[in-house]
């Protein structure tokens, strides 16, 4: 059972921050290149420093890219290939949230949720899964659901449908591309405190209420999701597909 990544080029999504981060420094301590992408070029660079010191992996750097078009898709996945050589795992972390009834949501706000959680994470995998087909490589592709891809909770209309559809999507894409030898997987988190969710966390009485239900009585932290993620992009787990991983401190077996 192999779980070392030497070798390997990770993309990573979403790396600089919360979530992304913990799982990007799992794959670099795996000894896997890793990039984090980020509109914000200041913080993958900073974020890619602090991982590499903790480590001692040098090759983690930062590429910002905005993923909201499929020409800067292109153009991200062409400079990883030039940098080194060609993409191996995907993480595709990229998130947004407009939290507001069901009643008063407006079609932009639709659009914003939907294009960054959905329509653009399909054609990031998709020009990724070209590169390894094209090259022959048996690569891993991790896309990121949620709790709200099994629970409708209120508020959150749009990110709702956009992660149930991930999960549908994380299983046609694995049916289809199964004959080139690329896993395509799904991490399902639970509650972590991270920038996304801050306007949560500060609803004392909402957060209480999600405690309670969590029977390993705490919240996530990024650094939770790091094992799984190395699993999922390692040899360990040549023989998962389509499926989705939920790390949610048994959240959703309440």
């Amino acid at each position: 059972m192999d779980f070392s990544l030497t070798g390997k080029t990770a993309i990573v999504v979403g790396g600089g921050t919360g979530l992304g981060f913990g799982m990007a420094s799992g794959l670099a301590q795996a000894g896997a290149n890793v990039v984090l992408v980020s509109r914000r070029q200041n913080v993958i660079d900073e974020s890619a420093a602090k991982i590499a010191e903790a480590t001692g992996n040098a090759n983690v750097v930062g590429i910002s890219a905005d993923i909201t078009s499929i020409e800067n898709i292109n153009e991200l996945v062409g400079k990883v290939c030039d940098k080194f050589g060609q993409i191996d795992i995907l993480i595709n972390g990229a998130g947004v949230n407009k939290r507001f009834s069901a009643l008063e949501f407006t079609e932009a706000d639709w659009d914003v949720v939907q294009n960054t959680q959905l329509k653009y994470v399909f054609f990031l995998c998709q020009a990724v899964a070209k590169q390894m087909v094209e090259k022959g490589i048996k690569g891993k592709i991790i896309n990121i659901a949620s709790l709200t891809s099994e629970l409708g909770l209120p508020n959150m209309i749009s990110y709702c449908a956009a992660k149930g559809a991930i999960v549908q999507i994380t299983k046609a894409m694995a049916n289809e591309w199964a004959q080139y030898g690329i896993n395509v997987n799904a991490i399902g988190p639970g509650y972590y405190e991270t920038e996304m969710t801050a306007p949560l966390f500060k609803d004392e009485k909402r957060v209480a209420e999600l405690f309670s239900r969590i029977p390993m009585k705490k919240f996530g932290l990024p650094s939770d999701l790091a094992g799984t993620a190395v699993f999922l992009a390692s040899e360990a787990s040549d023989y998962v597909t389509g499926q989705v991983i939920y790390v949610d401190g048994g959240f959703l077996c309440c």
